[in-house]
């Protein structure tokens, strides 16, 4: 399948995302609600069409899960894209996408709270990517990616902190910005860490995210949440 690259309109991107399988079997402990096509396509757009941080730049996807965020920044022209993901299964189901898509997109299993640990241990401050996986990280290097985009955990389910812990790998791994989603209850929580990171931090849009009736423990039908579209970036 061929995309005019980075020439693809907003409903053109958001159309085909929706092709994009979601997961088999979700599994709550890792807060696996995939990312629609009306936010990705609105959140890729953003990134490619106001900052000019896709289209033939390095992507890294973290939290991948199905892949709908990376995919649609290859389709946008991406000159490489690496997702991560810790869950074996949800990387099937990206692959199969990636597949199926025809796009060239690199995938790797991690924790993505483990990359760049001992550095985001001592300093929140901040090159290639090797092609094998290691449980801790080590093999993605500082400063691999021009971009990290992400629609990290929210943590909420007995992973409190779990978001943060996201952006901090994202700055570890980013040259230039980091893209987040994250709950508009939490902004001024947010604010405080980036002061804390040393890092620039700009709420680029107000999103509703609709989140489906996904678990057993879910008692309605679908239910709308307040996000932010986030841009991390250094000063």
């Amino acid at each position: 399948m061929a995309f005019a690259r980075s020439r693809l309109r907003l409903k053109e991107l958001e159309s085909y995302l929706e092709d994009v399988e979601t997961f088999d079997k979700p599994k709550i402990l890792l807060e696996q609600y995939p990312t629609t096509p009306h936010i990705a396509a609105r959140v890729l757009h953003t990134i490619h069409t106001n900052y000019d941080d896709i289209h033939n730049k390095t992507v890294a996807d973290l939290g991948c899960g199905c892949g709908v965020l990376g995919i649609g920044a290859k389709m946008l022209g991406a000159g490489h894209v690496l997702g991560i993901d810790i869950d074996e299964d949800a990387l099937d189901v990206c692959y199969r996408n990636v597949n199926d898509f025809e796009l060239e997109v690199d995938l790797v299993q991690l924790d993505v709270t483990k990359i760049g640990e001992s550095v985001k241990q001592s300093t929140p401050d901040h090159d290639e990517t090797a092609s094998n996986s290691s449980s801790r990280g080590s093999c993605i290097k500082e400063k691999s990616f021009d971009t990290v985009i992400m629609n990290p955990p929210f943590g909420t389910k007995k992973n409190h902190g779990i978001d943060m812990l996201f952006v901090q790998t994202g700055l570890f791994l980013a040259k230039g910005a980091v893209y987040s989603l994250h709950k508009t209850s939490t902004r001024t929580h947010i604010e405080k860490k980036a002061k804390d990171f040393g890092v620039k931090m700009e709420v680029l849009a107000e999103l509703r995210f609709n989140l489906e009736n996904t678990y057993k423990c879910h008692k309605q039908k679908s239910v709308d949440i307040e996000v932010d579209l986030i841009r991390f970036s250094f000063r």
